[in-house]
């Protein structure tokens, strides 16, 4: 006999059907938003099992670094573009959570990223209220869950707005962020090693000025994870 339960499940997929955000299948766990189709399709980097990678050579000489990385490649036209999109602009916060919990259980894997706490870049106030959330703290929340370190949310700001990045060049991207972020609470993060976490590095501009910022706090050690590296 079919249970009253099984016969629920089955009236709420058809009113609210559990589908793949990449692609639209119904064939996936139910605590997932991807299937594993496109789990296997999105392209990682690998990045955090190796010292000396692209991401950490973007910093030499700009940045002091325990360790970073990238979890995935993005190239336009691309899954992970379409998936960026629905995390970014179509308030897919499921799909960043479970980025973030891919992320830290990766992290932890590698061995590189022993951190005493995630810092998420922040955004500019404004702009969060109208995106209604920070997608670099909603990966920070995924990657606390498999990494059990808190996030600290408060101890950097971004009170100044910023230009778009997107047409910028190097060195109009650093001069663009120049000074617009300010360390609010220093001494909840001295003594600390840091994961400076946002979902896309470029240049590295954003990066650079927000991770300088957190290294004025006393005895800081530093280290960086995107959710993706972009071509340029």
């Amino acid at each position: 006999m079919i249970s009253l339960k099984e016969i629920k499940d089955a009236v709420l997929h058809l009113v609210f059907p559990h589908v793949c955000t990449g692609c639209g299948s119904d064939i996936l766990n139910e605590e997932s938003v991807l299937c594993m189709r496109c789990i296997d399709a999105m392209p990682e980097t690998n990045f955090e099992l190796h010292p000396n990678n692209p991401v950490e050579k973007t910093f030499w000489g700009r940045l002091p670094l325990a360790a970073a990385t990238a979890q995935f490649y993005f190239t336009k036209e691309s899954l992970m573009q379409h998936l960026m999109h629905q995390f970014k602009y179509k308030g897919n916060r499921d799909l960043g959570l479970q980025w973030g919990r891919m992320m830290g259980e990766q992290l932890q894997r590698s061995g590189r990223f022993v951190v005493d706490a995630i810092v998420p870049l922040p955004l500019f106030p404004a702009k969060e209220k109208r995106r209604g959330y920070n997608q670099a703290t909603i990966l920070c929340r995924g990657m606390a869950e498999t990494m059990n370190i808190p996030v600290l949310d408060k101890v950097i700001m971004r009170p100044q707005h910023t230009e778009t990045q997107t047409k910028k060049g190097r060195i109009e991207r650093w001069k663009n962020m120049e000074g617009k972020f300010v360390l609010s609470n220093p001494e909840a993060i001295r003594n600390k090693h840091l994961l400076l976490v946002d979902d896309v590095v470029t240049t590295g501009a954003t990066f650079e000025a927000c991770g300088n910022e957190l290294l004025k706090a006393e005895n800081v050690t530093l280290s960086l994870a995107s959710l993706c590296i972009a071509s340029r």
